[in-house]
């Protein structure tokens, strides 16, 4: 539903922007092609990417004593057992029961795959704003860039690290706050009578 509702309202915006600035407007079919539509959407995903990529890979490291997001410090987590130990258990997955590369890759898919996922909307990023900053640049007589190029603007470099700094704050705040505020009935809540300093089980 968001989604709809940043195509219907981006396509309004766009097409404004078309009429201040004397362009002719474009048809739905045609903003979702437009470098407006590819950067806008790209560099959101961008950011929830690497924020979801590096929360997966940073807290199977870091600790922080007291919050729901964190591994007990005291004793090991079910997330840490060996899954070689399970490779003859019939309900296992089958990389686990196959081992090997197939397990040396499902170990770290889930990281993985964010991250490559971070890795292609960062790209689709660069190769949307080209698109959408050529546009501008043609319309005041500039000179346009290629996707590469536009990775070296100041920019770019500003639509990505306004986005990133928001994902960062908000999941270091989540597990700040998490260790003193409850929610209950929620999987990223401690339970409500526990500890503030309690993690885990």
């Amino acid at each position: 539903m968001s989604f709809a509702g940043q195509i219907v309202a981006g396509h309004r915006t766009y097409n404004d922007q078309q009429r201040d600035h004397g362009q002719p407007t474009a048809g739905l079919g045609a903003y979702l092609r437009s470098g407006a539509f590819v950067e806008a959407t790209a560099e959101n995903w961008e950011s929830e990417f690497l924020q979801m990529g590096l929360f997966v890979l940073l807290t199977a490291y870091l600790y922080q004593r007291g919050s729901s997001e964190s591994k007990s410090i005291e004793e090991p987590d079910a997330v840490d057992q060996d899954p070689r130990e399970a490779k003859d258990d019939p309900d296992a997955p089958w990389p686990v029961r196959r081992g090997g590369v197939w397990l040396a890759l499902y170990r770290r898919s889930l990281g993985g795959v964010l991250l490559l996922l971070f890795v292609v909307s960062f790209a689709a990023h660069a190769v949307g704003g080209a698109m959408a900053y050529n546009e501008e640049q043609l319309a005041h007589g500039g000179a346009t860039v290629s996707a590469a190029g536009y990775v070296v603007t100041s920019q770019f470099w500003f639509e990505s690290f306004q986005n990133w700094q928001s994902e960062f704050f908000s999941v270091a705040l989540l597990v700040l706050m998490s260790i003193w505020l409850r929610q209950q009935g929620s999987a990223q809540s401690k339970p409500v009578a526990a500890s503030a300093r309690d993690t885990g089980e």
